[in-house]
């Protein structure tokens, strides 16, 4: 089994690394980049809770061999998050109470910041669609939702004030 190198650019920052045959992006992430905020849940792809962005588009990393996306641009929840403060999709979901034990949070998250980097202000629809891969098994869909579409319009917001 010969390893081979993988470049990649990881929440802004450019990395190789040695990786095995088959190897999952979830593996990359986790065990080579310390980065353990992409959460290991079902490693099926059925429950979400290791949803990145790659290259804007929200995937599961647990499904994804990373061999296969070498020159990729990956957003972890880590990368989302800003050095002061939190993102405002972050800040929706606290204040919306769309969390509760936390686990299937950064899969939600990402799996919203999928759809708003495609779709700027998605209808109540859009939102169910774009977490339809995910599970949570505490909090019920009705806070998340709500989430999805107040982070929208906090975003949304943000991109006026800073037109203005």
């Amino acid at each position: 089994m010969r390893k081979s190198i993988v470049s990649l650019t990881i929440n802004g920052a450019e990395r190789e690394m040695l990786v095995a045959p088959g190897a999952t992006l979830l593996e990359a992430l986790r065990e080579g980049q310390g980065l353990t905020g992409t959460r290991r849940g079902c490693e099926q792809g059925a429950c979400g809770s290791c949803t990145v962005l790659v290259d804007g588009q929200s995937m599961m990393s647990c499904l994804l061999p990373v061999e296969t996306i070498d020159g990729a641009v990956v957003t972890t929840i880590e990368g989302l998050t800003p050095t002061a403060g939190l993102h405002p999709i972050q800040e929706a979901f606290l204040e919306g109470f769309a969390t509760q034990c936390g686990f299937c949070t950064p899969g939600m998250i990402m799996a919203t910041a999928g759809l708003l980097s495609e779709n700027p202000d998605p209808t109540r629809e859009d939102a169910v669609r774009a977490i339809s891969g995910n599970i949570c098994r505490c909090t019920g869909y009705e806070a998340i939702i709500d989430a999805v579409l107040d982070a929208a319009a906090r975003m949304r917001a943000s991109q006026t004030s800073r037109a203005a």
